[in-house]
């Protein structure tokens, strides 16, 4: 693209949203005449999470397919570090920008560092405007009726469905002119300078064989979706063997695609006969659900530290038992369907939205260990740890979250693995230790006769663990710490 020097120089700052199309605030840059993209990469900005392994290795990823994408229009991708109220000022008087525009974000710390830059900014006379390029509807705009906010999902909702869609998906600029000016900008650095990457050791091979991070994949992998997937979205996506779920959440969460993109072309797929409104409604529920958990992190920053329900903080939680803790975390628990989902998060980045559910219940409820625990063990090891989703997740199953499942909800993890993973197709692909043992055994191998065990080439216990807690008592265990907290709640009141 042509470049000039206009005096017109809005600064980009990318974040969670590293896209082109349908990027309010990159179009808004765009539009207004020459742009700078910036990615800053603050650690020292009070209060931030820093992030995860799986999720470095990730953005290392994405930033470089922005830069790859931004450099074929003209327009260079500027990298930096430093605290941002600090760094944006400076390269906006270094550069001579009149402007600084961004995407929303919505945690606590990063709501207070907005606020600081937009202070520094306006304190220039350099105008800044933000937009919501990350979720369907922010925290505030989907409210009850009768005032406050929402604590049930289902009419969170009805009451986010009422509001319609939110607009129509904004197409990458056609035209980017970008900045020609000094470029000595303050905190520059490169990509290969922020250390995303893990090197010692390289555990990241798994990750590299199952993800191709970037806009143009996540673009790939929705229209394939569409096209197959979601047409029995509601049958299948309970099922980890079968191919049939979006597997979009990274390319979300790091804000590849946007979720306007997502519903509008999901509901495109309804209206042209592709999939039934059903499936799509179902499949859009999820992406609304996200919604939710923003919310929730908006009115409880500590949703990652503290339980929502106050009540829980109470919960006689055993002892932290590291054998336990780590047999969990290796997929070592002897219960295979638990051991596969554990695996295939180490191996890949990513598990299973059923397989979640299940490993979490086993943490909190079989284990009996605080779910924080968990919640910090999915946030490094995830490709797509979110914010919000990540702790209001992990808060539903602990059942001290908003609208959470009762806590005396608790996953057999043998029934659950008979159920959606019937031929244990899923099991064999994560755990080779029961590749060779029929699908009659294959949660059960604990159960199976010596002649069979012996056969597939199992040794319960030297190639493959018995469990390490029995179901029936720590279900037991579990109920009695639920009655111990609500006999100890009462003694309060």
């Amino acid at each position: 693209m042509a470049k000039n020097t206009s005096t017109t120089l809005t600064l980009m700052w990318f974040r969670d949203d590293l896209r082109l199309s349908d990027n309010p605030a990159f179009h808004e840059a765009a539009t207004r005449g020459s742009v700078l993209p910036i990615y800053l990469w603050d650690e020292r900005s009070e209060g931030l999470r820093s992030l995860g392994g799986a999720s470095r290795w990730w953005l290392h990823y994405s930033l470089a397919s922005l830069a790859e994408r931004l450099t074929s229009v003209g327009c260079p991708l500027h990298i930096v570090t430093g605290a941002a109220a600090e760094v944006i000022p400076a390269i906006a008087a270094a550069s001579g920008a009149v402007a600084c525009v961004w995407n929303r974000r919505y945690g606590q710390a990063e709501r207070a560092v907005d606020t600081a830059v937009t202070t520094r900014l306006q304190g220039m006379n350099i105008e800044t405007k933000t937009f919501n390029g990350t979720l369907l509807h922010e925290p505030g705009e989907v409210t009850p009726k009768a005032g406050g906010s929402f604590k049930v999902y289902t009419p969170f909702l009805r009451a986010s469905l009422a509001l319609g869609p939110p607009g129509h998906p904004l197409a990458a600029p056609k035209t980017i002119t970008a900045h020609d000016g000094p470029l000595e900008l303050p905190g520059k650095t490169s990509l290969e300078g922020l250390g995303l990457l893990p090197t010692a050791p390289d555990w990241s091979a798994g990750l590299r064989d199952t993800w191709q991070p970037g806009e143009p994949q996540a673009q790939k992998l929705l229209h394939g979706f569409l096209e197959g997937g979601l047409r029995r979205y509601g049958e299948d996506r309970n099922r980890p063997a079968l191919p049939a779920s979006s597997r979009l959440s990274p390319h979300l969460r790091f804000g590849e695609i946007s979720p306007r993109q997502i519903v509008t072309l999901a509901r495109h797929a309804g209206a042209d006969g592709t999939a039934s409104g059903e499936q799509v409604e179902k499949f859009v529920s999820e992406v609304i659900w996200r919604d939710f958990a923003y919310l929730l992190l908006t009115s409880h920053p500590d949703l990652a530290d503290k339980p929502f329900n106050a009540a829980f903080e109470k919960f006689p939680y055993a002892k932290a038992s590291p054998t336990h803790l780590r047999a969990w975390q290796t997929g070592q628990t002897g219960y295979p369907i638990v051991d596969a989902g554990m695996r295939q998060l180490w191996k890949t980045g990513v598990m299973h939205n059923r397989v979640r559910m299940i490993t979490a219940s086993f943490l909190v409820k079989h284990l009996l260990l605080d779910w924080r625990l968990g919640e910090q063990w999915f946030w490094d090891t995830l490709c797509d740890a979110d914010p919000a989703s990540n702790p209001f997740n992990w808060q539903w199953v602990a059942g001290s979250g908003a609208d959470a499942a009762p806590y005396f909800r608790i996953f057999n993890p043998t029934l659950q693995g008979e159920k959606f993973d019937p031929d244990g197709d899923y099991v064999r692909s994560f755990v080779p230790e029961l590749t060779r043992l029929p699908a009659r055994w294959i949660h059960t191998p604990w159960a199976a006769p010596r002649d069979v065990l012996a056969a597939a080439g199992i040794t319960l216990g030297k190639t493959y663990p018995q469990p390490i807690v029995d179901h029936d008592a720590a279900r037991l265990r579990a109920l009695a710490a639920l009655a111990d907290m609500r006999q100890a709640e009462q003694a309060e009141a």
